[in-house]
């Protein structure tokens, strides 16, 4: 069973950047999409940023578009979030996840990392 463990959030003024991390154990994240969620308090968890591990393509949405970047290193096993231009509106917890398939529906994740918080002060 795939263990994925999120790192990278802290607290950063508005305009700032961060980049977090997703690590994996267990198993590779070769045949999966890999994505990042968020969820900010009292709503609902929300997709960020999709990779598919099989072709590279990469998918936003529409909210974080040109201003965040999912890539991946292949030799260390981890899939990175590079956040810049942050708005307070950013401040969530940040989720790492997979799935055989992409979608931007939180439910049909089944493997989640413990999350990392990202708080962005104006």
């Amino acid at each position: 069973q795939v263990q994925l463990v999120e790192s990278g959030g802290g607290l950063v003024q508005a305009g700032g950047s961060l980049r977090l991390s997703c690590a994996a154990s267990g198993r590779t994240f070769g045949g999966y999409f890999m994505g990042w969620f968020r969820q900010a308090p009292g709503k609902e968890r929300e997709f960020v940023a999709a990779l598919n591990w099989s072709d590279n393509s990469t998918y936003y949405a529409d909210s974080v578009k040109g201003r965040f970047t999912i890539s991946r290193d292949n030799a260390k096993n981890l899939v990175y979030l590079q956040m810049k231009s942050l708005k307070v509106e950013d401040t969530a917890v940040y989720y790492c996840t997979r799935n055989r398939y992409l979608t931007r529906n939180y439910r049909a994740y089944d493997t989640w990392g413990q999350g990392t918080q990202v708080t962005v002060s104006s």
